[in-house]
């Protein structure tokens, strides 16, 4: 019997942990904490079940970044949100390339941080198989999606996208031809409204970095992958080969 927690918090800082904790409980979420990864870890392995893991960026032994990258090896796909007291756009874009789907400031307020996670949870449902999603794959050319388990197929290799990537997928393919703006697009990431940490149009540079890492992953499965385009101050488009 699997311990169902929606959000795990690993926080070294034992006061900060349990008002965040307690804050969390009188919004509805089931909060369990950890103050290391270890222990965190040893909790994965006897069977507890978060829907969501909110992790400091700095914790002793072994840092929340380096926290995402253990779990990931052991093949555990949990969303991961970081917590900072910096925020930097270095870090942002490091968590947010290699899979994290938000980065919040704690300066931002326990309000913030828990409407990002009814809305990971929420979209964590909907990819579920069973949650209501369909299991038929959408062709699209030599692009399959597969919108249940959030995995995209190119020339029916997986293109090992994360969730965050997926989306941004999605939304391109569903309107060929026509350019999305970074806006859109970085609203898609995330949810729309969603601040960036680099100021007014911080979310450029992170949308920039997203494709970026996008193009590499359909290019190490075929050389000649062009069909995300570049719209000179607007964002990106899907090519539509009809168009």
């Amino acid at each position: 019997m699997h311990d169902v927690h929606d959000v795990v918090l690993v926080d070294d800082d034992a006061l900060y942990r349990e008002a965040l904790s307690a804050d969390l409980a009188d919004r509805g979420f089931a909060v369990a904490g950890f103050a290391d990864a270890p222990s965190f870890l040893a909790a994965l392995g006897n069977g507890i079940a978060p829907q969501v893991a909110l992790l400091d960026w700095a914790l002793p032994e072994m840092s929340g970044f380096e926290l995402m990258g253990a779990l990931r090896q052991r093949g555990i796909g949990l969303p991961v949100v970081f917590l900072t007291g910096y925020s930097f756009v270095e870090r942002e874009l490091r968590a947010l390339g290699h899979g994290a789907v938000d980065f919040v400031d704690k300066a931002r307020g326990t309000e913030v941080l828990a409407r990002r996670l009814r809305v990971i949870i929420e979209a964590q449902r909907v990819l579920v198989p069973g949650a209501g999603a369909t299991l038929e794959a959408e062709r699209h050319g030599e692009l399959s999606l597969q919108a249940a388990t959030a995995r995209a197929l190119w020339r029916q290799l997986d293109v090992g996208l994360t969730i965050t990537e997926y989306k941004l997928v999605a939304l391109l393919v569903s309107r060929k031809g026509q350019p999305q703006t970074y806006r859109a697009l970085y609203d898609a990431a995330h949810y729309a409204g969603f601040v960036a940490g680099s100021g007014e149009h911080g979310h450029h540079t992170n949308v920039r970095s997203l494709v970026k890492r996008l193009r590499r992953k359909f290019l190490a499965i075929d050389a000649g992958f062009a069909e995300i385009e570049n719209v000179a101050q607007v964002g990106y488009l899907w090519r539509d080969p009809q168009g």
